[in-house]
């Protein structure tokens, strides 16, 4: 697998598509490798004329780890920072966000269309804010804006999320199996052969939970970014679930009001995940808001309804097949 030196690591990527065509960033969340955008998603949205690049987050997959900064308690972080005090972290979100444009150098690459899901969704949206000349289009896919006044996740979602992941392989795949349950979509069948082959892969590839807990520090000290996020002018769609349980669509309903120029997308009965049957209308929706730049670059309007109130779309799992 192909990597380059990018913002002072070793930055691990994959494409698809045709080289001359313009390019789709995809950002994965906390602890999730590239090989979170499985091949099939992204030759979708490849076939529609993207050059689809996916990449390893720093401390995950086969880019560069951070072990040297240990394992941190992500329970005692967030108690900490809940009391004001002052918590290290090795790095920072912005320093992801720095990663994904580095990326974007090394690549020779100008500018691009940019879409992250979860934590990915919260760089993605930090890149849009650090680098605005280099970002065409934002895609937030059920991320949020850190506003402390929005829902919690329900504590089982959180509890399996987050609780400790046994060592041996056969075991761990059964764990991550079932969180993959505890915040699997409601309306759409749980898709077990699908998930056990992809643990597996994710495993034998590159299991590192300590660079989970670290991601997790960066996402718990990037605080409340909605003053940031105003300052998004480019063609922006936020896709989330109505049946999320770790990050609640009113998550989702924040980050679209307080992007002027987003769209968002409710796919009901969706939870935290991306099941099969609603990827082709999940990579059409992408696809739509890159081409909104493209309209835009060429004088046409870009922005969504006057009062920066976002178009809402709900979509059921009947209208989100391929």
């Amino acid at each position: 697998m192909p990597s380059v030196e990018a913002n002072g690591i070793r930055i691990a990527y994959e494409t698809f598509g045709r080289a001359d065509d313009p390019t789709l960033l995809l950002i994965a969340g906390n602890g999730a490798q590239l090989t979170f955008w499985e091949p099939d998603f992204c030759e979708l949205l490849a076939e529609a004329g993207f050059r689809v690049i996916c990449f390893d987050n720093r401390d995950a997959g086969l880019s560069t780890k951070f072990d040297e900064a240990g394992t941190p308690d992500i329970m005692a972080v967030a108690a900490a920072v809940g009391a004001g005090r002052e918590v290290a972290s090795p790095y920072s979100l912005d320093d992801m966000a720095d990663d994904a444009a580095g990326l974007l150098d090394a690549l020779s690459i100008e500018q691009a269309h940019v879409c992250g899901v979860s934590m990915g969704g919260m760089i993605a949206q930090i890149v849009a804010c650090r680098h605005p000349g280099r970002v065409l289009s934002l895609t937030s896919i059920m991320s949020s804006t850190g506003n402390p006044a929005l829902p919690q996740g329900r504590p089982e979602a959180i509890a399996a999320v987050t609780g400790p992941a046994p060592e041996e392989r056969d075991a761990c795949i059964e764990h991550n199996l079932a969180v993959w349950r505890a915040i699997w979509s409601p309306w759409f069948p749980f898709e077990e052969e699908r998930a056990r082959a992809f643990l597996a892969t994710s495993y034998d590839r590159s299991w590192c939970p300590q660079g989970m807990a670290r991601q997790s520090v960066a996402v718990i000290l990037s605080g409340d970014r909605r003053r940031a996020l105003s300052s998004i002018r480019v063609p922006t769609l936020v896709i989330h679930g109505s049946a999320d349980p770790l990050i609640p669509v009113e998550a989702g309903e924040d980050t679209a009001r307080t992007i002027s120029c987003a769209e968002l997308l409710v796919v009901a009965g969706m939870g935290h995940d991306m099941p099969t049957p609603a990827w082709g209308r999940m990579a059409n929706a992408i696809v739509g808001n890159a081409r909104r730049a493209f309209a835009g670059s060429r004088g046409q309007t870009s922005a969504s309804p006057a009062g920066n109130r976002p178009a809402v779309r709900k979509v059921g799992p009947e209208s989100a097949a391929h």
